[in-house]
């Protein structure tokens, strides 16, 4: 649903249950701006709050999908400097990312994690309805060993954001968008699936 800014307070809730989380973030972009048009908290600079609040436990993140123009000669340097893993579109074209996911499970531990979705993580051939289409993104297939590949983690929650269904008259982004957040229920900790 709401675009990723819904992500900030949420965070802020579970960070105050459970200390700092990791968190896999599935997104074209970082999301660590720091202001745009004079406003600090937007939804491209939910990921900065965060980290400049202490709510991540910044080496247990991990930015999949990362493309897409920028205003910046380097983009992904802030998450660097968090100590964020950016694992860019490219690294992920053309291949399974289920070995990716053995080892973002392995830095994540068995503390608290969350999961963070932005639909336009995905190419828009498959998920055109959403504000900030970036082309050359993730297959529907990788969504899901991403999300799959999360089971058996301590998830303490996740989201799904930024579909937009008025920029897309075949439904297919909320199809697919739907289709993920059942997928992310499955995976959460003591659900049992067959």
């Amino acid at each position: 649903g709401g675009d990723h800014t819904i992500t900030y307070p949420i965070l802020q809730a579970l960070a105050a249950k459970h200390g700092p989380v990791g968190l896999v973030h599935v997104d074209a972009h970082t999301d660590t701006g720091d202001a745009a048009l004079g406003e600090k908290i937007y939804h491209g600079s939910t990921f900065r709050r965060c980290a400049q609040e202490g709510l991540l436990d910044c080496g247990r993140v991990v930015q999949i999908g990362i493309r897409g123009s920028s205003y910046d000669p380097d983009p992904h340097k802030y998450s660097r400097e968090q100590g964020f893993r950016v694992v860019p579109a490219e690294q992920c074209w053309m291949k399974s990312l289920e070995p990716l996911m053995r080892e973002v499970r392995a830095q994540l531990g068995d503390k608290p994690m969350y999961i963070s979705f932005d639909i336009d993580g995905l190419d828009p051939a498959y998920a055109p309805g959403t504000g900030t289409p970036e082309i050359a993104g993730l297959t529907p297939a990788q969504a899901l060993e991403i999300i799959r590949g999360c089971k058996g983690l301590n998830i303490v929650g996740c989201d799904l954001v930024e579909v937009a269904p008025m920029y897309d008259v075949s439904g297919n982004t909320a199809l697919l968008g739907a289709n993920l957040l059942f997928e992310m229920l499955c995976v959460l900790p003591g659900v049992k699936t067959l």
